[in-house]
């Protein structure tokens, strides 16, 4: 049987998982791995809606500007506006006047984290394959000469207990979001309302960041797949609210299961 060596941490309002398979539990895993959660724990002192001495809570109360905060901020500002343009707004992190970029920064986060730390681990004699987990966004690795294949579980957003499909990826990640955790909390940027037309989105890529905004993205558009076409690099599943599944490999609808 193949070691997998595990550790969770507590952060962004979440749990963290670092994953290493394969190799020792040795100092240098250790080190990598703690390295990745204190990565998630600069960007959680950062970005956090509810740390009141926050960059971003300071920013919000304009007690500091976006020049003279962690030089993280203006590099997710700027990203937030690039995610805006290739959305076409149905992605924002300007919403009600103030700078909230609580739908970009997990991803991003989590991505970097996980490519700056895990990633090398690749480099160690045995181990196979790393990943990281953040609140059920994944990104994930695989030496090139490993067989292993991380087998991901899309859960059913009417009843979790419940996997609806199961995604194989070797290198990429695969993120979700919906209200079956935390009820209708994506805000549509068009209209300032709640998005209820979609249950839940899963998408996978290449890149975390990508995939968590476009599964944010996708979940304020709607019924209306419009999207589709701009969504170059992806493939997923999506799941409305008549409990309708739709996969797209693409750009391309593929199938469409009734409720």
């Amino acid at each position: 049987m193949t070691a997998r060596h595990v550790q969770v941490c507590p952060v962004m309002g979440t749990v963290a998982s670092a994953h290493v398979i394969g190799g020792a539990a040795d100092d240098d895993v250790r080190a990598a791995i703690e390295s990745c959660f204190d990565e998630l724990r600069r960007a959680d002192r950062i970005f956090s809606m509810y740390d009141a001495d926050s960059d971003i809570r300071r920013i919000a109360r304009g007690e500091l500007r976006i020049a003279d905060a962690d030089p993280w901020v203006a590099e997710v500002e700027a990203a937030c506006a690039g995610a805006e343009f290739e959305t076409r707004g149905l992605f924002s992190a300007h919403l009600g006047g103030l700078f909230d970029p609580t739908g970009y920064v997990k991803g991003w986060a989590a991505e970097r984290a996980a490519r700056g730390h895990l990633l090398p681990l690749l480099n160690v004699p045995g181990v196979q394959a790393v990943g990281l987990d953040v609140g059920g966004d994944l990104q994930v690795f695989t030496a090139e000469d490993s067989e292993w294949t991380w087998n991901i579980g899309i859960v059913d957003p009417s009843d979790r207990a419940q996997v609806i499909a199961t995604v194989p990826v070797r290198n990429g990640a695969v993120a979700t979001s919906g209200g079956a955790e935390r009820g209708a909390h994506i805000v549509d940027p068009r209209t300032g309302a709640a998005a209820t037309g979609i249950r839940s989105a899963t998408v996978v890529a290449e890149s975390l960041t990508r995939a968590d905004v476009w599964a944010t993205a996708i979940v304020a558009a709607g019924a209306d797949l419009d999207w589709l076409p701009r969504a170059t690099g992806t493939s997923g599943l999506l799941v409305d609210a008549a409990g309708r599944i739709r996969r797209w490999i693409e750009g391309v609808t593929v199938e469409v299961q009734p409720a």
